[in-house]
């Protein structure tokens, strides 16, 4: 029997299961770190033990966000507000009020990252303040469509920009976009299993590069204004009047341009100094981006009007052509390289999730191990690739996230107004970075209203995406509240997880490095 093998063996006989406890309010599976329990206290000397380690800097911290938030969106389609704000005026103080909302939602998740010292985010939050089953349902949709369609969207927007150099004169073939996209989703998969440090090193290098094509945008469009062109700011608001039905969609591209934010409250257990590190990445990475984000578009409107904007299905593509002559043709290579940064953050932080809610007994006991080497949630990483190519080779992948969008707002809505509950019900709550009320409360009031909006303008789709998240709750009491299970179902689960670890070479977390 091989050395790993033995490990296996061992751990299997010292392992126990885990039983949900109610402490000081809330829902804690277990001991209150997480972590399985280990042969005793003591550990051989120059022996360590196998748990993901706090590598997340500051300057990280900052880059995961950045690096995550500005996708595709902002350099190629930036007409969803436009088209649903009705002017060039009232897109801009949406673009505004979108990245200050979105700074309140993430000072709120601040409070909350530093209070609640465990990764995850919203799932941690949720089964903190609202139970298991609420939890539950959040990292249910998550694993099984939003995320896998999210990142098959980004991912063909990687692909698409990757090709667009070789076929100038002709349309891209979907097969070569998919693909070329299939490689790009196996790369970040790759990467994010093989180490936190080169994960962490190449999206710093990917966020100065989103930095830097943000800039090649800014640049020429002050040196526009300098020169007096401000035409299209002309009578800036006004247009076609603004439909009250149009604004939760103008929201929805907004606050999902600016999606992201929360995903260092993700890997919290994995960040140097949290208490200090993420409300600073948080205020850093925000300032940044609504001011790139709003000055990106004022460039927009100095050498494209409204009515082109809205055709155009590449905006910075026909700036770039317009301004920058052949250095246009760096566009796309640059919209590639911030697609590609946006997987490789998600991935990232989205693995932890999956870590923790498993950890916690909701998914699969195998998601919540790491790789003895290389110290990776090696097993949550991977779990997204097959379920992300089925969505990348499916039908109407855009329908589906639709369907879904509202689910996202509506939790993240749930966690902030929880931080409201948990300064009633645990008053004497550890928290050494604190918000103000009425930015918790306005930014939940603001997610759960349009939430509300959405179902009276578009209830089919809202409706759908319901039914959909509701498939969430039969679904827990089959697989987590229903323990009278056959015994050989046990015995199968069992037999899987002990090759699955053989195989990744993977073990719980606290378990001795070999």
């Amino acid at each position: 029997m091989s050395n790993f093998s033995s490990v296996i063996l061992q751990d299997e006989l010292i392992r126990k299961p885990v039983v949900a406890t109610i402490s000081k309010g809330g829902y804690l599976p277990g001991n209150v770190s997480g972590r399985l329990p280990s042969m005793g206290d003591q550990e051989p000397p120059g022996q360590k033990k196998v748990v993901l380690k706090k590598k997340i800097t500051l300057l990280r911290g900052v880059s995961i966000i950045i690096g995550t938030v500005i996708g595709s969106g902002i350099f190629i389609s930036p007409k969803g507000i436009l088209q649903n704000t009705g002017s060039v005026g009232m897109s801009l103080v949406f673009w505004s009020a979108c990245g200050v909302l979105s700074l309140f939602g993430a000072l709120s998740y601040a409070e909350l990252g530093t209070s609640i010292k465990k990764s995850g985010g919203h799932y941690t939050y949720i089964l903190e303040v609202f139970g298991p089953l609420l939890a539950f349902v959040r990292v249910w949709v998550e694993l099984l469509i939003i995320r896998p369609g999210a990142t098959a969207v980004i991912s063909l927007a990687f692909g698409r920009y990757i090709l667009e150099p070789f076929f100038v004169q002709c349309e891209i073939p979907e097969l070569a976009i998919k693909l070329v996209t299939a490689v790009g989703i196996t790369v970040v998969m790759v990467l994010n299993s093989m180490s936190v440090s080169w994960s962490a090193r190449i999206q710093i290098f990917l966020t100065f590069c989103k930095l830097t094509a943000i800039l090649i945008i800014i640049v020429p469009g002050v040196i526009q204004l300098i020169k007096g062109h401000t035409q299209h700011f002309e009578n800036a608001f006004s247009g076609r009047d603004t439909n009250l039905m149009g604004l939760p969609l103008a929201f929805y591209y907004g606050m999902y341009a600016y999606a992201g934010w929360f995903y260092l409250n993700f890997i919290t257990e994995e960040v140097e100094n949290p208490e200090k590190n993420i409300p600073l990445a948080i205020c850093i990475s925000m300032a940044i981006i609504t001011v790139g984000y709003v000055l990106t578009n004022v460039a927009y409107f100095t050498t494209i009007s409204a009515e082109e904007l809205l055709l155009s299905n590449a905006v910075a593509v026909t700036f770039s052509e317009r301004l920058l002559g052949n250095f246009s043709l760096a566009v796309p290579i640059f919209v590639a390289l911030s697609c590609f940064g946006s997987m490789n953050g998600g991935v990232f932080a989205v693995s932890r999730l999956f870590y923790v809610a498993s950890r916690e007994g909701h998914l699969p006991e195998i998601l919540s191990m790491i790789h003895v080497h290389k110290h990776t949630p090696l097993p949550a990483v991977i779990v997204l690739h097959p379920l992300t190519m089925i969505m990348l080779f499916s039908g109407d992948l855009y329908s589906l996230l639709n369907f879904l969008s509202f689910a996202r707002w509506l939790f993240m809505g749930l966690v902030v107004a929880g931080l409201i509950y948990l300064r009633y019900k645990r008053p004497d709550m550890h928290r050494p970075f604190k918000v103000p009320l009425f930015i918790p409360a306005l930014f939940s009031f603001t997610c759960l209203f349009m939430v509300i909006l959405s179902l009276y303008s578009d209830p089919f789709s809202t409706g759908i995406g319901f039914l959909i998240t509701l498939t969430g709750v039969p679904a827990y009491y089959l697989f987590i509240v229903w323990d009278k299970k056959p015994k050989w179902f046990r015995q199968l689960s069992d037999r899987i997880t002990r090759t699955l670890q053989i195989i990744l070479e993977v073990v719980p977390e606290d378990s001795k490095e070999l």
